[in-house]
């Protein structure tokens, strides 16, 4: 087991580039380019027969191994397609910005990755039930000496530094948040072209000192880099949901309906563990 999770923890510390290669050279990402619109409803979806989805590409998410698509958004997506007779149509999409600028244009009827359910996004979209626990985490090189100036002890350690994270991510809010709970400023530098496991092979090596991201994602890849440091951190426990967009009512009804039977069962609590400790 533990072979296997290095093994996929290499694929996802390649360069994007490599990474949407091998994506794109398997029939389950998208191949058509959808036409800007309007966000689709169920009746409309069922019609068409497809089920667009949005995720991120990550260890946890949706990952492609071999000639072998897994992950846990992955499985669960595939199991709600099944059940309603849909073909899930599924694109890895980095950046969380444009997932959701994709549902907006109706180019994604499903962003099947954890969205924290704060006021922000529940103004501008409709948040399915509970998906899954998670929490922000710190993540940084492990402690060097006791006078290691760059080791954060604790949160009021963080200010004045420099926390790095995916362009867009949710965590950004928790920061600036953070940031007034310690009275004082904790920069933000936003990355575009690479993903939470890229960033966090970057602390690894020295190429940059702080990033925030999923405590999920961290303990996925932490075997394989044990440098690394993810004791403090950024956010409490929080319950993490799906997206649909606000013209999209009937969906989303659709998909509670179904979660709300389908994790109470054998099936998910297989795919849960699969992918969490």
């Amino acid at each position: 087991m533990e072979s296997k999770v290095k093994s996929k923890v290499h694929k996802y510390l390649l360069p994007v580039i490599t990474i949407s290669a091998i994506i794109f050279a398997f029939r389950y990402c998208s191949k058509q380019e959808t036409a800007i619109g309007h966000p689709r409803d169920y009746d409309a979806i069922v019609k068409e027969g497809v089920l667009r989805v949005a995720t991120e590409y990550n260890s946890i998410s949706f990952y492609v191994d071999g000639d072998t698509v897994s992950g846990f958004n992955y499985e669960l997506i595939q199991a709600f397609a099944h059940n309603k007779g849909l073909k899930a149509e599924i694109t890895p999409e980095m950046s969380f910005d444009e997932r959701l600028k994709g549902l907006s244009e109706g180019r994604y009827d499903v962003i099947a990755h954890g969205i924290l359910a704060t006021s922000e996004f529940k103004d501008s979209l409709l948040l399915t039930s509970p998906i899954i626990l998670n929490k922000q985490i710190l993540v940084q090189r492990k402690e060097v000496g006791e006078n290691d100036s760059i080791y954060i002890k604790n949160q009021l350690d963080l200010a004045g530094r420099t926390l790095h994270v995916v362009k867009g991510s949710p965590s950004i809010l928790r920061i600036r948040n953070l940031g007034n709970e310690i009275g004082d400023t904790i920069y933000i530098k936003e990355i575009e072209k690479y993903g939470p496991e890229q960033l966090i092979s970057m602390v690894a090596h020295g190429d940059i000192d702080y990033v925030v991201c999923d405590e999920s994602i961290a303990e996925a890849v932490i075997d394989s880099l044990p440098q690394i440091d993810i004791n403090t951190d950024i956010s409490f426990t929080q319950f993490y949901s799906w997206a649909v967009s606000k013209q999209s009512p009937v969906l989303l009804d659709s998909l509670n309906t179904w979660l709300d039977k389908f994790q109470k069962g054998k099936e998910y609590q297989e795919i849960y563990r699969k992918y969490y400790k």
